[in-house]
């Protein structure tokens, strides 16, 4: 990246090296459930107040980035990432052939797993819910429902750290270290 010179002051003027992208609410919200969801897959068994408690956490943080996805940032806000499904599907092509071009946000298939995943947080924190519920207590289908959307999780989770791992490489840009500074690659 070559300096610009401005004739009238004679003074370089750099170009920024990076971009300021992820606000505060949207990495406190992504650390808040993956420790979350790593504490209740990996450390609280399954209905002990801990568990309980950290789901709500991240249950509230879910709502919390919702709004957020409304009334925030320009790159937190739905409308300015959301694709539709003929750009989700012109990037996936673009994607196989090589050809796809760089999103200082989310690209459509980031934002499309965002999506699954927060749905997927929804439900689980629904179904959790539930099963404290005198009406639900102790229902061994709604257990096995809970279960099954946690294994989800982690299993898309896994799916969107490999695929940040692999776009940090392709792209030459530490998208998870982005994720705890807030700054991209300008």
């Amino acid at each position: 990246m070559l300096p610009t010179l401005h004739r009238e002051t004679d003074v370089v003027a750099r170009r920024p090296t990076r971009v300021f992208i992820w606000d505060p609410i949207v990495r406190l919200f992504h650390w808040t459930v993956v420790l979350g969801c790593l504490a209740d897959l990996f450390v609280f068994e399954e209905g002990e107040r801990l568990h309980r408690w950290v789901g709500y956490v991240v249950a509230i943080a879910l709502i919390v980035r919702v709004a957020w996805g409304v009334v925030g940032s320009k790159h937190a806000r739905f409308t300015n990432f959301v694709p539709r499904p003929s750009v989700f599907s012109r990037y996936i092509a673009a994607r196989f052939r090589g050809e796809e071009k760089r999103y200082f946000g989310h690209n459509p298939a980031g934002a499309v797993m965002m999506l699954l995943l927060m749905g997927l947080l929804a439900a689980v924190s629904v179904t959790g819910w539930m099963l404290t519920l005198d009406a639900f207590f102790g229902s061994e289908s709604l257990e096995d429902i809970h279960k099954a959307i946690a294994d989800s999780i982690l299993i898309l989770a896994g799916i969107h750290a490999c695929a940040a791992l692999l776009e940090s490489w392709r792209h030459r840009e530490n998208l998870i270290l982005s994720m705890v500074t807030g700054y991209k690659r300008a």
